[in-house]
């Protein structure tokens, strides 16, 4: 699976240009330029699946590093501020990672 099969790739690329400088990255701006957050909570948790490179069922602070680069190979790396503030953002349970519907619900925020 690719993330242009859930995702237009023109969607994708304006969303990556948004944030392409370090410390520009909005998860929420990304969500609704990228066309994530329009996307039902089944696709979102897709996606999830796509960007878990472990497959484990949560993100943890690595897998976010490489979160730009899921959607676009040549995206950079987020900065540790932006990879911490991601994590903050969805890590509702304050366990250090972040599962699939935790994934959905900081989407669909």
């Amino acid at each position: 699976m690719s993330i242009t099969d859930i995702l237009s790739a023109d969607d994708i690329a304006a969303a990556l240009q948004e944030c392409q400088d370090p410390d520009t990255f909005e998860p929420q701006k990304f969500f609704q330029t990228s066309g994530l957050a329009k996307m039902s909570a089944s696709q979102v948790k897709d996606v999830f699946r796509f960007i878990d490179n472990d497959q484990s069922g949560y993100l943890d602070e690595e897998e976010l590093k490489f979160f730009l680069q899921k959607f676009e190979s040549g995206a950079r790396e987020l900065t540790e501020s932006e990879t911490k503030s991601l994590m903050a953002a969805a890590d509702n349970d304050g366990d250090g990672k972040i599962g699939a519907d935790e994934f959905q619900e900081m989407v669909h925020s």
